[in-house]
């Protein structure tokens, strides 16, 4: 039996195994099975971003819950979070996300929430690939007098502005503030303007097109240097690039600068600390953060736990250890008081309630933290063996290890989702960082192609 679903869901090269409709139909099949019970017709909330290829998804998984006799709830484009929100507050028994967030378009995913609004369980993903590779799901069809329905829900994207305005405190506003939003052409592009402008901000938006291939094309939180040109050049106060699924944020301040997703948890720890709203003094974040959010939470006398690289990871931990915020460097951060997974809008409103209630600029608002020069090296690879089984890409990692003492660190990982390994290098110097991290790369291109 193959593995479908990975540390995010289920992601695949659009109409390729396993993002097929085929697929996507056993998937909307044994999703709707495991949340069927008796005297109950369930309902699942079906969402997607913006790629060409959620047409094709979103129809067979509504096909497949369907003719299990379970209702489903279209309510098109909106962001991840957007689903966890809604599958919550309207009580439903499931919710499925169509997105492969900041992957290229040509790309896609499923990603399947609970009644609570929050990511399905390890388990549960077990028992919907055990149904999907098992011969009996087409036997488990319902009768033709028991199929389900399709209803559109036209109010989704309101009710979700609602929510994410009650995140911002009411006794601040956003008047007079100028603010440059770059919605990557994906699933933000009409909740994110909307719900800055409703609480009084000037917005300029950028990349809220989308024509089903531009989503996450040079924009997005991955290539935030046109949001960063325009903050500048319109004098704005502050700058967020979302992904493609609205999941995670980069901010940019005032001057063009470029924030962290560490930066912006350290700053944002702080001020929660100062008001009693940082549970059990605590930080979560993964191995991939910066050196230097540990030092700058150990200056603030805040306590710091790294979990492996995955919001879900960062989640887990947060719930065994009673922790409010949480998150990664590359922006995906959850504010647990406020939602049950990481929210690229609700992020930027939170370092906007930072800037109102700090009276500060985002750019001395960042100088809580020293960022550690990085170098990160993506190198696509043929195979994903143990790292530790590989000689020379260990002793390739002592070396630098060995050189960098206290004053940096290596991680060499595999995508969770990509057939990717990362070559990360921090050190005291630029010059050091990327000669040692492309050093390790070379020798990973070698031995694993």
């Amino acid at each position: 039996m193959g593995k479908l679903f990975g540390t995010d869901g289920i992601r695949g090269v659009a109409n390729k195994y396993p993002m097929t409709a085929d697929m996507a139909l056993k998937i909307g099949k044994a999703t709707a099975h495991l949340f069927k019970r008796e005297g109950h017709i369930p309902r699942i909330i079906v969402g997607k971003d913006t790629r060409i290829s959620g047409y094709m998804l979103e129809n067979a998984l509504v096909a497949g819950i369907c003719s299990m006799g379970v209702n489903a709830i279209i309510v098109g484009p909106v962001p991840t979070p957007g689903i966890a929100f809604l599958t919550e507050s309207m009580r439903v028994d499931a919710g499925i996300m169509i997105s492969a967030s900041h992957n290229p378009y040509q790309d896609n995913g499923i990603k399947i929430f609970s009644s609570d609004g929050f990511k399905l369980p390890d388990e549960k993903e077990m028992e919907i690939e055990e149904m999907i590779f098992s011969k009996d799901l087409d036997t488990l069809n319902t009768s033709h007098d028991n199929l389900g329905k399709s209803f559109r829900m036209e109010d989704a994207r309101g009710r979700y502005i609602v929510f994410l305005k009650h995140a911002f405190p009411r006794g601040y506003t956003l008047e007079g503030t100028k603010i440059v939003l770059d919605c990557a052409n994906g699933a933000t592009y009409k909740v994110a303007p909307e719900t800055f402008f409703e609480l009084g901000a000037d917005v300029t938006t950028l990349f809220h097109e989308p024509d089903g291939k531009n989503i996450n094309l040079n924009c997005g939180s991955q290539h935030p240097e046109t949001l960063a040109e325009e903050v500048v050049k319109r004098k704005a106060d502050v700058g967020f690039a979302f992904d493609g699924d609205g999941d995670r944020v980069i901010a940019v301040d005032e001057n063009g600068s470029v924030l962290t997703g560490d930066q912006v948890m350290a700053f944002c720890a702080r001020t929660m600390k100062k008001e009693g709203r940082l549970s059990n003094n605590l930080v979560v974040c993964t191995v991939m953060s910066n050196i230097g959010l540990g030092i700058a939470l150990k200056e603030q006398g805040i306590e710091q736990m790294a979990t492996k690289v995955g919001d879900r990871y960062v989640l887990e931990k947060m719930q065994e250890k009673g922790a409010s915020i949480g998150g990664e460097d590359s922006g995906h951060i959850i504010f647990l008081d406020h939602h049950t997974t990481g929210d690229g809008i609700l992020t930027a409103l939170q370092v906007l309630a930072v800037m109102k209630k700090e009276q500060k600029t985002l750019s001395m608002l960042a100088k809580i933290m020293k960022v550690f020069p990085q170098k990160l090296i993506n190198i696509d690879v043929k195979q994903k063996p143990d790292i530790s089984e590989v000689p020379e890409i260990v002793e390739a990692i002592r070396e630098a290890e060995a050189k960098l003492a206290d004053k940096g660190r290596v991680l060499v990982r595999y995508s969770g989702t990509q057939s990717m390994c990362r070559v990360m290098v921090e050190g005291p110097t630029d010059k050091e960082t990327e000669k040692y991290c492309k050093k390790i790369a070379d020798v990973v291109m070698r031995k694993l192609n």
